[in-house]
């Protein structure tokens, strides 16, 4: 499938998921499902690991152009996790294949977490521009903010 064609579909898969928090009485994962993801984050946090980092690089890099050249701002983290996912935003200043969003940019992934460390991650959402909001909005649904990134 054309790069262009999944971009196409994950937007619309983003635009699916923001309606869905509109109308159900919880919000729904980042994937779209009421699973552990959902949870917002509250308590204590702490900084992300090294390897933790990277595995969100891993997530986040596909969707931007010249990935090696983005400067990363991280949020923290919850300290205590009880369930195997959360939903973790944070902001990152790169180009995107669209141009409008070329920049600050903001996105949403959901991590797997074992052992108390994120052990992989999946890209949820990623914008920038006039539609860096969007996912702020979305990002708050989970008690998150990725302007706190630094």
């Amino acid at each position: 499938m054309p790069i262009a064609d999944f971009r196409l579909i994950a937007a619309l898969a983003a635009s699916v998921a923001l309606s869905a928090c509109a109308t159900t009485s919880s919000p729904p994962s980042v994937l779209g499902s009421n699973d552990a993801a959902a949870t917002p984050i509250g308590g204590p946090q702490r900084e992300l690991t090294s390897d933790e980092k990277k595995v969100i690089v891993g997530a986040v890099a596909p969707s931007l152009r010249n990935a090696g050249a983005a400067k990363y701002k991280w949020a923290k983290f919850p300290a205590v996790v009880t369930e195997d996912s959360v939903n973790y935003c944070a902001t990152v200043d790169a180009q995107s294949p669209f141009p409008a969003y070329n920049g600050h940019q903001a996105y949403i992934i959901e991590a797997k977490v074992v052992g108390g460390r994120v052990s992989s991650a999946v890209m949820g959402l990623i914008a920038g521009g006039k539609d860096f909001a969007i996912v702020t909005k979305m990002c708050a649904k989970y008690g998150l903010d990725p302007k706190n990134a630094t």
